[in-house]
Parts: structure tokens; sequence; C-alpha cells
């Protein structure tokens, strides 16, 4: 019997060394070995909406994952997200007119991060509220949460490519309705 057990270990030891051969430990755990979970693909999907591939999938994984479901959540990159959001729009808005008033510019922002319209709905454009992981007592489609997770993927783009400025030409291309075009980064 331990004769037999130790061969089928080997046999799948081997079977499996070339797809792990030269990766890092932390990445071992999030091989695909042909079994694919929903939130998987549904991961894959959405970054094919995006026209983004994630370098650390597991930042993507935090991302859509909502604070009831786990204390390792999206909260602290939504934070980074709203503010790449908000940095971009400033500069896309000031190079466009550098007098621009600064309470018109705040105006701007207020309504490009907006919770209840514009935040939400870029979310829901990309079906976020099925996407996210969140408790069975939480709603997924209201729009604080979809609007969170929306925040979050940006910042963790920016988190992923190591720079704002990509997370920002993502968010541009989902708030003017044109996801799922290939961006050359």
């Amino acid at each position: 019997m331990g004769l037999r057990c130790f061969t089928v270990f080997a046999i799948f030891v081997l079977a499996i060394f070339p797809q792990v051969q030269g990766q890092p430990a932390n990445r071992l755990l999030h091989l695909n070995f042909g079994h694919s979970s929903p939130f998987s693909t549904a991961l894959e999907t959405l970054q094919k909406q995006i026209g983004y591939t994630f370098k650390s999938i597991g930042l993507l994984r935090r991302a859509m994952t909502h604070a009831s479901f786990s204390e390792e959540n999206n909260r602290a990159l939504a934070i980074v997200g709203a503010s790449v959001i908000e940095t971009s729009a400033s500069l896309r808005y000031l190079g466009k007119d550098i007098d621009l008033p600064a309470k018109d510019l705040n105006l701007r922002l207020s309504e490009i991060s907006s919770v209840e319209t514009s935040c939400a709905v870029d979310g829901s454009r990309l079906g976020l509220q099925k996407i996210v992981r969140v408790s069975a007592k939480t709603n997924s489609s209201t729009p604080a949460l979809v609007c969170g997770a929306f925040r979050a993927i940006i910042g963790a783009i920016a988190i992923d490519a190591g720079n704002s400025d990509d997370a920002g030409k993502i968010f541009w291309v989902v708030h003017s309705g044109r996801f799922g075009e290939a961006l050359a980064f």
C-alpha cells in the first residue's frame, strides 16, 4: 500500500512539474491546473473587458472582495483608486483649460467621482455587481458597493502597473463607455 501511494504521488509530481518549474512559491498557489472557478472566469473576462492583464491577479481578487466577505478586502484599494481618478480628471481638465476656475474643477471632480451617479454607473457597465464577492447578507448592487469595487479596480491597476497613468487610462476608457478596446502599454 505504501509503495502504491508513493508511486501515485510521484506520478502526480512529475505530471505537474513542467507547469510549476521556475514559478515563485506564491504563484504556485494560484496556478490553474485545468479547473476554473466561476470567480476566476469572471476575473479573466473582466481583464479582457478593461483591456488590462494583471501581473498579480491577487490584486484584482482583492479589488473584487468586499469587507463583508473578508478581512482581506478592497477598502484600501478603493481609496487609492479614488485618488487616481481625481488626479487623472484634474490633469485632463486642467490640460484642456489651465484657467479653469477652482470651483468649476471641484464641481467636475465631484461629478466624476460621485457614488450615486458616475462611479456606480462605471462599475455597473462592467457588471461588477455580479462579480464582487460579498457576504450572503450584503446586496452587491448598491451604488456605494459597486462604486467601491470600481475604484478598487483602478487602485489595483495603479499598484500592479507601478504608476497611476495606466490606471487613469483604463478609467477614461471605461468612463467613456469604450471599454473592451485594446490599450497599448
